[in-house]
């Protein structure tokens, strides 16, 4: 068992938990510290199951829910907190089930975390103040969620997506505050915003599932992303703007899959490309297999 334990921990999931863990235990203090333990445990557990009875009808075996124990840290490090303990946990939850809900033949199609984030905008009205990127300790502590980060983007090798997403992200707001009135995007460079969207890329974008493995995809999708949370930014102005943008970008790689395994383009392949993301998906290619 502490073999398996050691083992599971020296994985990509397991430093993810470790290192947000971290994150966690750094930022707190400077919270509201009962609430966020309470909504972290709460949601942790309401996930985990969720994510483990799931697993145990699909595959018919136990499984340690690691994606919806990060899912659950990830949702009570962006939301506020002094979010109520059922908030975080109904986020979180509802993080797990959109995986099984939308999904190709291979993995879920959106990145869990951000679509509970966004949901709870409209179901609880939630705040988002990304709390866990560590927005409120003092400026050396900051280098934490660099190094970290930083650590996590190599072993996962997604440092192109991060890399152009982060350039093309700046770029644009930058060339905005020159062309532009530069107060309407001067959040953008100051605190918590820069802390959230580094956070957001190293521990987010980065999602394995969701997002491209091969280094000229994820060139595209940085791109996407950025252009979509950017756009979301100016012209909605939604506080979800980069959660609304990965989103994006995961659609991208979605039909991008689909469009590999199948040649059809867009629109003509439009109709497959849903079929391919419906509920159920999985199980019909599992059955197709054995036939």
């Amino acid at each position: 068992m502490q073999r398996k334990i050691q083992s599971f921990f020296k994985t990509p999931k397991g430093l993810v938990i470790l290192i947000l863990l971290i994150l966690f235990a750094v930022a707190t203090p400077a919270q509201d510290t009962r609430a966020a333990m309470i909504g972290l445990v709460s949601s942790s557990i309401a996930a985990g199951l969720t994510d483990v009875l799931i697993l145990r009808l699909r595959k018919k075996s136990w499984e340690f829910p690691s994606g919806a124990v990060i899912t659950a840290m990830i949702v009570t490090m962006v939301l506020r907190a002094q979010e109520p303990w059922y908030v975080t946990t109904v986020t979180s939850v509802i993080g797990v089930l959109s995986k099984y809900v939308v999904r190709s033949r291979s993995a879920n199609v959106f990145n869990p975390a951000a679509v509970a984030i966004v949901a709870s905008y409209f179901l609880f009205h939630t705040a988002q103040n990304w709390w866990g990127a560590l927005t409120d300790v003092a400026p050396l502590a900051k280098l934490l969620l660099l190094a970290s980060g930083a650590f996590i983007v190599d072993r996962v090798n997604k440092t192109p997506l991060v890399l152009t997403f982060l350039a093309t992200y700046f770029v644009l707001f930058t060339a905005t505050a020159y062309v532009a009135n530069p107060l309407r995007v001067a959040q953008i460079f100051r605190t918590p915003d820069v802390e959230a969207v580094l956070y957001f890329a190293f521990f987010i974008l980065t999602d394995p599932p969701t997002s491209p493995a091969k280094y000229r995809d994820q060139l595209v999708c940085g791109v996407i992303v950025a252009i979509a949370s950017y756009t979301l930014f100016e012209w909605v102005g939604v506080v979800y703007y980069l959660l609304a943008g990965v989103l994006a970008g995961n659609l991208w790689e979605a039909w991008r899959r689909v469009h590999r395994r199948t040649g059809h383009s867009f629109p003509g392949g439009l109709g497959t490309f849903l079929l391919e993301i419906g509920p159920g998906t999985s199980a019909r290619s599992g059955a197709q297999r054995q036939g």
